[in-house]
C-alpha cells in the first residue's frame, strides 16, 4: 500500500541518513516519537552558523553578534508563528520538553501550590509530566490524582472533570507518545480553567504532526522539543501565558536573564530572557528555524493526513499477523501516528532484535511511560511511529518483520 498525501521520494531525498552506505538493509525508521532525523538544510544551518557568524548573542555590538542574535531572535518568532502564540515575549528556549516542564513546576509550582492542594494529571502521560509533579508534591505535601482512560486508552473524560473540581494544577499530554492517544485539549483545558486551575500541556508528540494553535487551545503553558520535529537536540519551547511568567521567579539564575546587578542584590531582564540563562544554544536555536521552514513548506495539514493514512493501514494490518495485540485509540483519525503492539510470548525487545536485522528501527520499553503499561498489565511493548519521510512500503515492511520474529521465535 502506497500513501500518496507527501512525495515521500521528494522528502527522504532531502535527508542524508537514507543515502548513507553501509552495510545491511536500507534504513527503515520508524522511532520517531523518540527523535526525526535530520535534513541537509537543517545540517547546513549549523555549519553555516559555526563557519560564517559563530558568536555570542544580545551582548555584541561587532557584526557578526548581531547577525548571530538577529537569527536567534527570528527563530523565536517563527516558534511563535508556528504555533500561533500570541507574542514573542511567551516564547522561551528551554533544553528540551522535560526541562520546560520540570520549570513549570519549580518556578511556578514552588511559589504557588501549598499543603493540600491537588495537582491532577492523566495515566497518559510521560514520565516528565509525572515525576516533576510528584517531586513538587512531596515538598509541599500536596496531593497527585490520575485522570484515567478507557479500555482503549481514550481519556475518560467524565473522571477528568471530576477530578479537575478544585485542583491547583491540571496538565496533561496533547498525545500519548506510546498509545497516539489524541486529547481533546481545548475542552480539557476550559474545564480546568473554569476551576481556576493551572493548565499545563506536553505537546511534544503533536506540534511535529499536526497543525497547533495555542492561543485557540487557551491554556497557561505548552511545551515541545525540536528534535521531534526535525531539529537538532538539546532545544525546547516553553510557551507561557505572559501574566504567569511575569508572577513566576526565574528558574536559574546568571548571564543572560540579568538586567542588573549591584552588591544589594540583581534585577531580571524582560521576558523571554528571565528564563534563559547563561549561553544560550545558539546554533541549534537557529537550525530549529530551518527545520520549522521546511515543515511550514509542507504544510502540518498535509503531514497530519499523511500520517493518518499510514496508521490506519498499520491498524489495519498487524493484527493480522499472528498473536499480535495493538494497543491504543482503533480510529486513526483520534490518535497520533503511534503504534505500540506486543506479539504473544515473545519479548517486546527480541521482536525489536528481529526487526533491526532487517533495517527496520523501532523502540522497546515502556517508553518512559510506566504507569501506563502497569495500567494495561504489560511490561513493555513495541513502539512504531511514522514521519513525513515514511510510506506505505515501511508499513508492509513493519508487517512482514512481526511475522518473521514469529517464525524466529517458533509461532
Amino acid at each position: 500500500m502506497e500513501t500518496e498525501i507527501l512525495d515521500v521520494e521528494k522528502i527522504k531525498a532531502d535527508f542524508p541518513i537514507f543515502s548513507c552506505k553501509s552495510p545491511g538493509p536500507p534504513l527503515v525508521y520508524l522511532d520517531n516519537a523518540a527523535t526525526s532525523q535530520k535534513p541537509l538544510v537543517v545540517i547546513r544551518a549549523l555549519e553555516d552558523f559555526y563557519s560564517t557568524y559563530n558568536s555570542n548573542i544580545h551582548r555584541g555590538v561587532y557584526k557578526i553578534a548581531e547577525r548571530a542574535t538577529a537569527e536567534y531572535e527570528r527563530a523565536r518568532e517563527k516558534v511563535r508563528g508556528f504555533v500561533s502564540a500570541p507574542s514573542t515575549e511567551e516564547i522561551v528556549f528551554t533544553r528540551n520538553t522535560t526541562e520546560s516542564l520540570n520549570l513549570v513546576a519549580q518556578s511556578w509550582g514552588r511559589k504557588f501550590v501549598s499543603r493540600g492542594d491537588r495537582i491532577v494529571i492523566t495515566l497518559l502521560e510521560h514520565h516528565s509530566n509525572i515525576v516533576p509533579w510528584q517531586e513538587l508534591a512531596k515538598e509541599k505535601k500536596a496531593q497527585v490524582e490520575f485522570a484515567g482512560i478507557d479500555k482503549e486508552g481514550n481519556l475518560d473524560l467524565e473522571d477528568f472533570k471530576e477530578k479537575v473540581v478544585g485542583a491547583k494544577v491540571v496538565a496533561f499530554t496533547h498525545v500519548s507518545n506510546v498509545l497516539g492517544t489524541l486529547n481533546p485539549v481545548k475542552e480539557m483545558a476550559k474545564v480546568a480553567r473554569r476551576e481556576g486551575a493551572l493548565v499545563v500541556i506536553d505537546g511534544a508528540q503533536a506540534v511535529p504532526h499536526m497543525p497547533v494553535d495555542i492561543s485557540d487551545i487557551g491554556c497557561d503553558f505548552y511545551a515541545f522539543s525540536a528534535h521531534k520535529m526535525l531539529g537538532p537536540t538539546g532545544v525546547g519551547v516553553l510557551y507561557g501565558r505572559r501574566e504567569r511568567l511575569e508572577e513566576m521567579p526565574p528558574f536559574l539564575t546568571g548571564g543572560d536573564m540579568i538586567s542588573e546587578v549591584h552588591l544589594s542584590g540583581a534585577v531580571w531582564n524582560d521576558l523571554p530572557w528571565k528564563f534563559e540563562a547563561g549561553t544560550s544554544n545558539i546554533a541549534d536555536v537557529i537550525a530549529f528555524g530551518a527545520a520549522l521552514d521546511y515543515l511550514s513548506n509542507i504544510g502540518m495539514s498535509a503531514v497530519r493526513r499523511h500520517e493518518i493514512a499510514l496508521t490506519a493501514q498499520a491498524l489495519d494490518e498487524l493484527p493480522k499477523c499472528d498473536g499480535v495485540k495493538v494497543y491504543g485509540p482503533s480510529n486513526p483519525e483520534r490518535r497520533g501516528a503511534v503504534i505500540p503492539f506486543n506479539v504473544k510470548d515473545i519479548h517486546p525487545h527480541d521482536v525489536s532484535a528481529v526487526l533491526d536485522g532487517m533495517g527496520i528501527a523501532v523502540r522497546s520499553g515502556y517508553h518512559c511511560a510506566q504507569p501506563l503499561h502497569e495500567w494495561f498489565g504489560i511490561p513493555s511493548s513495541v513502539r512504531a511511529s511514522f514521519y513525513i519521510y515514511n510510506k506505505g512500503e515501511d508499513v508492509d515492511a513493519l508487517v512482514e518483520g512481526v511475522r518473521k520474529a514469529g517464525e524466529v521465535f517458533g509461532r
